[in-house]
């Protein structure tokens, strides 16, 4: 049963704004605050401690994966069998006070911070998602997309689960208890509901006997695994699960191993349990995330992201060679690939661009003057730096071009000479259905236009990517796959053509 102070949160946070404030749901998204970049699904947490202070170990884990989604977020608690729970739209920091963490009990946290992808942008679609069972409250926190929503929808709705979401992650969650109300016990459901699930999931499921952590058989989201030692109680390890390695480090857990594609961990109080439950895993983890979404601190693959980011740079130099002065990168997400550019063309490195880290999703429209200013609320340029050289700006991606076009007008306005851009990886010409906010693919520039066309299109002198191939090159990392369906449309979980339709637009218009 939930707690009653817990409930109180929650549906205090969840009112509707009684004071003059936009709905961000119908709020226009003004080019000056849309970002040209694709949108991760989110971040989530998991701990089991021996401590009661599981909740603010959830709140430093989503603090470092706040990268990932700043939509929304939330964190669940249990103590024994009561569970506490509180979540909303924000920022972690907007969210969470030491007032709130205080009432939030309890040894074992699940926590989640979340850009949507499916379902709107609603408190109600916030996670962790609370579903009751027949062996007590379950908290679910989901990092991915399903690709057989509206079948396993269907089949939640035929057993008389009631649904108050959007999101296909409650439809997981209810999966879980209808395998529970079977007679199964929390292991079992679990692994039974996942073999119903089609497409990338990294789950951290919250319950009174433990936490799980599960990911899917292709790997495509990150999840991994860590252990965190306490002086008071040595004897009794703490297991945490996190997106990513910046989430262990900001406790000071230990990385012990990343959660197998196809694998779930189950950590109660006996201790860590694994059960391979797909029988055919096959790791296709997502390169977007080496190449932008994880921050460049996590370890992936033995080293840090910036590391490998640092030889995109490096191949991209070597592919694209270019006459000029400066090397300059679009920050915060270009700087180590423009690094490695810079290192190995012998082009010094400088900043050129100066970002507003503090812009972030905001209810106060702008007027129609600072629209016009357009890239500067975010960027703004160093005439000082600028003025009369030939730059060469490197970004790690181009979507839908309009960011970049403004980048480049703001470049020339201050002055520089010629602008050639370098694109840390290949065009996107395909949308993603796995967990990444992507356009329609009649929305993605490089689907409709040649390298040249998108060059003229946002103003440079010369415009290049890296090439496919040397992309998988510097990962370095001749065991593991990737999944680079956005470069190659080589997708590989079946997309079910309904599906397919309503994004790959230019696909259709062809076989049609």
């Amino acid at each position: 049963m939930y707690s009653g102070d817990a409930v109180s949160i929650s549906s205090m946070t969840a009112q509707e704004p009684t004071g003059p404030v936009l709905d961000i749901d119908r709020l226009p998204p003004p080019d000056l605050l849309a970002e040209d970049k694709p949108e991760e699904a989110c971040g989530v947490f998991g701990v089991y401690t021996v401590r009661h202070e599981a909740a603010k170990l959830a709140y430093f884990g989503l603090f470092a994966l706040q990268h990932r989604g700043q939509e929304s977020a939330g964190i669940a608690t249990f103590q024994g069998d009561k569970v506490h729970v509180h979540k909303d739209m924000g920022l972690v920091t907007q969210v969470f006070d030491e007032q709130i963490l205080e009432q939030l009990p309890g040894s074992i946290a699940v926590g989640h911070t979340r850009y949507s992808t499916t379902g709107s942008s609603r408190v109600v679609n916030a996670q962790p998602v609370i579903v009751e069972t027949r062996l007590g409250t379950l908290a679910l926190a989901h990092n991915g997309n399903l690709v057989n929503t509206a079948i396993l929808r269907e089949q939640v709705l035929a057993h008389n689960w009631s649904l108050e979401t959007t999101t296909d992650s409650e439809v997981i969650a209810y999966a879980i208890a209808q395998e529970i109300s079977t007679g199964k016990d929390w292991l079992d459901s679990a692994i039974a509901a996942c073999q119903t699930c089609e497409g990338a999931f990294s789950l951290v499921i919250g319950t009174p006997e433990g936490v799980m952590g599960v990911r899917d058989p292709h790997g495509i989201r990150p999840l991994v695994l860590g252990i965190l030692t306490s002086a008071d109680s040595p004897g009794n390890p703490q297991y945490v699960l996190a997106s990513e390695t910046c989430g262990l480090d900001i406790i000071g857990a230990e990385y012990l191993r990343d959660v197998e594609p196809g694998e779930l961990v189950w950590i109660t109080k006996e201790g860590l349990a694994s059960f391979h439950w797909s029988q055919r895993p096959e790791p296709k983890l997502c390169v977007f995330e080496m190449i932008y979404f994880a921050r460049p601190d996590s370890q992936m693959h033995g080293e840090s992201l910036y590391s490998y980011r640092l030889r995109l740079g490096e191949y991209l130099a070597k592919e694209s060679p270019v006459e000029a002065d400066i090397v300059i990168a679009v920050p915060d997400s270009g700087i180590p690939a423009a690094i490695g550019f810079s290192q190995l063309s012998g082009i010094p490195y400088a900043e050129g661009l100066i970002k507003n880290r503090y812009v972030g999703r905001t209810f106060i429209q702008p007027t129609q003057a600072m629209r016009e200013l357009g890239i500067k609320m975010k960027l703004n340029p160093l005439r000082d730096v600028l003025e009369g050289k030939r730059v060469v700006i490197v970004d790690d991606s181009i979507v839908r071009g309009t960011t970049s076009h403004k980048i480049v007008k703001a470049l020339r306005d201050a002055g520089a000479a010629e602008v050639h851009m370098r694109v840390s990886s290949p065009p996107v010409t395909h949308p993603c259905f796995y967990g990444i906010d992507t356009d329609n693919q009649d929305q993605l520039i490089a689907a409709t236009k040649s390298v040249q066309e998108i060059a003229d299109k946002i103003g440079v002198d010369s415009l290049a990517f890296l090439r496919h191939d040397s992309m998988l090159e510097a990962a370095q990392d001749s065991d593991s796959h990737f999944c680079s369906a956005c470069f190659s449309g080589n997708y590989p979980i079946t997309i079910p053509e309904s599906l397919r339709a309503s994004k790959l637009m230019l696909e259709e218009a062809v076989s049609s």
